[in-house]
């Protein structure tokens, strides 16, 4: 049996791209329990926020208008748009709506169903020598993707993964896992935006362990000129 029909067994069949064409809001509940997969490793989603197109959400990469940074949010539904935010981290959202609607889910948390040792070998990137495995083992499994920085380290997405086609098969796909029932999914503001930050589009499977912790944007502050 291959890798494929192993990943198929715990992530169900392949999502078609209809599923991604509708508005982010719908898209976003409908994605808990859903199965990310790259090469060895699937995550099922626990947590995600939607994100709406120009104009109209003032949190969303796309409110001003395209740019190429943000052009893959305009492409069909059903792609991976990744960007580096903080000057440190990645992060992974799925394209909804027709081409040059811009909207997208971003992947916040989630469960890693398969490939359990290739997740932590890649959270823990600088680990080396006869303690590799210990200081791998070290990172408890409810951590491994839980948060957006950490889910797309887990899947092993980069930058270069901006653009791909999750609904044709290829080496990155969306799988239909488990739907959640409407009951256990949980509503409330996005995770530390700027503006925006009423609209309830963040979704999360409630009681989850690998959900992540909720927090407000905190201005930064600049510092003091020197005298």
């Amino acid at each position: 049996m291959g890798e494929r029909e192993l990943i198929g067994d715990v992530a169900g069949a392949p999502l078609g791209r209809d599923f991604f064409d509708r508005p982010s809001d719908v898209v976003a509940p409908d994605l808990l329990g859903r199965v990310v997969v790259h090469g060895s490793v699937a995550v099922r989603l626990s947590e995600v926020e939607a994100y709406g197109g120009p104009g109209q959400d003032p949190a969303s990469h796309t409110y001003r208008g395209r740019t190429p940074r943000n052009s893959v949010m305009f492409g069909p539904p059903g792609h991976l748009y990744v960007y580096f935010t903080y000057g440190m981290h990645f992060c992974a959202n799925l394209v909804c709506m027709p081409a040059g609607s811009a909207s997208a889910v971003l992947l916040r948390a989630g469960e890693v169903i398969a490939g359990v040792h290739t997740a932590r070998i890649r959270r823990m990137p600088h680990a080396d020598g006869p303690d590799l495995e210990g200081l791998v083992r070290r990172v408890p499994d409810r951590d491994l993707a839980r948060g957006p920085a950490r889910l797309t380290v887990a899947l092993g997405l980069v930058r270069d993964h901006n653009g791909t086609d999750c609904c044709s098969g290829g080496p990155i796909r969306a799988h239909e896992g488990r739907p959640v029932p409407s009951s256990q999914i949980r509503t409330g503001p996005r995770t530390g935006v700027s503006t925006g930050a009423e609209t309830p589009w963040r979704f999360w499977i409630d009681g989850d362990p690998t959900v992540s912790p909720y927090r407000a944007h905190v201005p930064r502050r600049r510092g003091r000129a020197m005298s």
